[in-house]
């Protein structure tokens, strides 16, 4: 069953610049979910609290950059 199915996600306030790259985000028992707003039935990440946290850091240090 996915963990998700019943969880209220919400679009990143990133997402609204027209460039088409849209993120939502929720939370269930622990867990972040991560999703394509435009294709939500294609499915999702999964990762923990703690995890998400430090990908957020790394990506907020320039880590990821292009």
């Amino acid at each position: 069953m996915n963990v998700f199915s019943s969880a209220a996600w919400r679009k990143s306030s990133h997402s609204y610049g027209g460039s088409g790259d849209c993120v939502e985000l929720t939370t269930f028992q622990g867990m972040i979910g991560a999703r394509d707003s435009k294709n939500p039935a294609a499915g999702y990440l999964q990762i923990g609290k703690q995890d998400f946290a430090a990908l957020l850091r790394e990506i907020k240090a320039g880590h990821y950059d292009l």
